[in-house]
């Protein structure tokens, strides 16, 4: 899954928080899942009792321009997230339930970005087929007052790094491009480049850090 966009979307800020990142590392690989791709969410569920928690920064446009991230798996197929948003000062509740995985196919639900400050959260929809190297996803979600669709391709090069293309309907939301480096199996890095689907459009900046953590067995 990915984190909330925003203003953008809508499935994701500190130095302090991203030099401990780069020191600290866990003895357990794990793979991305609210966090998602650069802008949508993906089916994968968080494993159990492993903590995520990520540091995003994103040009305003995109949505909170500082947020962090809090993401832990429950069980093998239910996982929920806490986004706290600095500018504005704003919290986002999600989660995802993980509803058929059979071979490289995944199919699951979730509820996204369940505001402090009100409103229903976003009901989510997503199959995702995944191999060794490649991760093709398509989905819809409600938000925004429409129904939008969701795409998205990742491509691993190495144990490394990775390339990410995704996309959300709507006006507000966009096509984007971004690359995904671990510099440990639990810490990684994933800037991306934002254009927006509304005229004019704008080429926009994300980064996202990531640090996957085990808490229980």
């Amino acid at each position: 899954m990915r984190g909330p966009p925003s203003g953008y979307i809508a499935l994701n800020h500190c130095r302090g928080l991203c030099s401990a990142l780069l020191i600290a590392a866990s003895a357990l690989s794990v793979r991305a899942t609210i966090v998602g791709l650069n802008q949508i969410v993906t089916p994968e569920i968080q494993p159990p009792g492993i903590l995520g928690l990520s540091f995003q920064a994103e040009h305003r446009l995109i949505g909170n321009s500082q947020q962090y991230q809090a993401e832990l798996g429950l069980t093998p197929q239910f996982e929920m997230a806490w986004f706290q948003g600095v500018k504005p000062g704003e919290g986002l509740f999600s989660t995802e339930y993980n509803l058929w995985a059979q071979g490289p196919h995944l199919l699951s639900l979730g509820l996204l970005n369940w505001s402090t400050r009100g409103g229903s959260p976003q009901p989510v929809v997503e199959y995702g087929w995944y191999s060794s190297s490649d991760k093709l996803i398509a989905g819809g979600i409600h938000a925004n007052r429409e129904a939008e669709a969701l795409l998205g391709w990742k491509h691993v090069l190495n144990d490394n790094l990775a390339l990410s293309f995704d996309f959300q309907s709507g006006r507000v939301n966009s096509v984007t491009g971004g690359v995904t480096y671990n510099f440990t199996p639990d810490i990684s890095i994933n800037p991306a480049i934002y254009r927006t689907n509304g005229h004019p459009h704008h080429l926009l900046g994300y980064v996202v850090i990531t640090w996957n953590l085990k808490v229980w067995k």
